[in-house]
């Protein structure tokens, strides 16, 4: 396999990132949600007004994974008031980690995943939060292999289901 690149999302970067994300979405939860379900969340998550509105916000960053040419995963972090629940100044949020079944298993995950680490450790917060569906197991694996531990839980809502989601947090070393 080609080298993996992590690289900045920019405006102009509106229409793949809403692919790569709607794709993403899909391929990891199709198959355990109803189709309603899943066209009201992908139309409302990666509508064009609310992605503009996201990659334009200060306090969050979108990174793909690229693969020669091909955006292959990506990673949304936000900081401060922009987290989705617990805006922490002293905290980061992993928001998304998705990447192409097709390159499940090749590292690209981890690579996103280690941008997200590396920011955390320049933005000197104190630790990294993030929330994973409970039923999905292989992200669960993934986050506590990397250090993470649960502390609390939270509702989800994809379309018209409310779904729990398991918090995870990992302390920065300093």
């Amino acid at each position: 396999m080609e080298e993996i690149k992590i690289l900045n999302v920019e405006i102009t970067d509106l229409k793949a990132l809403q692919e790569i994300g709607k794709t993403t979405f899909s391929e990891t939860f199709a198959t355990t949600n109803s189709e309603e379900d899943m066209k009201k969340y992908l139309a409302e998550s990666f509508s064009s007004e609310k992605i503009l509105a996201e990659l334009k916000d200060d306090n969050s960053e979108f990174y793909f994974a690229k693969v020669d040419k091909d955006i292959v995963g990506y990673l949304k972090l936000n900081f401060g008031k922009s987290q989705t629940e617990l805006k922490d100044n002293n905290a980061l949020e992993i928001e998304r980690i998705y990447v192409l079944n097709a390159f499940h298993g090749k590292k690209v995950g981890q690579q996103l995943y280690d941008k997200a680490i590396e920011i955390a450790k320049q933005k000197n917060v104190d630790y990294v939060w993030l929330g994973v569906w409970e039923e999905n197991t292989r992200a669960i694996k993934f986050y506590k292999k990397n250090g993470f531990t649960a502390f609390d839980k939270h509702i989800f809502r994809l379309g018209n289901d409310e779904q729990t989601d398991i918090m995870m947090k990992l302390e920065i070393k300093k």
